[in-house]
């Protein structure tokens, strides 16, 4: 019976001893792989909020140049009948889109879906408007019919998207 006390003795101090050791050790290595997640996390973020960023960047860009004032203004002058012209409007919208692709990675999926909104509103502008000018008519008479629809119809098909994309980077950056 005394060796089981002796024997008691020495087993429950150390014990005690190797718990608080483990305690200790376990809120040691938390808080080392809390301090470590926290600095990959900000590591990530000074990465990737430049990329974000850029990316909103360019999407305002690609929304500014396919624009029908800008558009048309920029491919003034390349045609020589309106069917021709469509084709080069047409071909600067996919071009423009085609070029901006990846940047759909970086964005919200709703500001993307606002993006690609936009481009198709603005084919389908392009579009009607040509399909109510003849095929050999002057490129301008296709500008012309362009603008009177946006006209007619009270709306700039990027305007909204271009909203959407800034709003959201005075949300998520400002």
């Amino acid at each position: 019976m005394e060796i089981v006390t002796d024997l008691l003795k020495i087993i429950l101090p150390s014990s005690l001893v190797l718990y608080a050791m483990y305690l200790t050790v376990t809120a040691f290595l938390k808080k080392q792989l809390t301090e470590k997640e926290v600095e990959l996390q900000r590591k990530n973020v000074e990465i990737a909020l430049p990329i974000r960023l850029q990316a909103y960047e360019r999407m305002c860009l690609f929304l500014e140049r396919i624009t029908p004032n800008n558009l048309l203004i920029r491919t003034n002058g390349v045609a020589t009948q309106a069917i021709e012209f469509q084709q080069i409007l047409l071909h600067e919208v996919r071009e423009e889109f085609n070029h901006n692709l990846s940047q759909q990675v970086y964005m919200s999926h709703d500001a993307w879906e606002h993006v690609r909104s936009a481009q198709q509103e603005v084919i389908t502008l392009i579009n009607q408007a040509a399909a109510e000018v003849k095929p050999d008519a002057a490129p301008i008479d296709l500008s012309k019919k362009i603008f009177e629809k946006i006209v007619q119809e009270n709306r700039n098909p990027t305007a909204l998207a271009l909203k959407f994309v800034k709003d959201e980077i005075q949300r998520e950056f400002m």
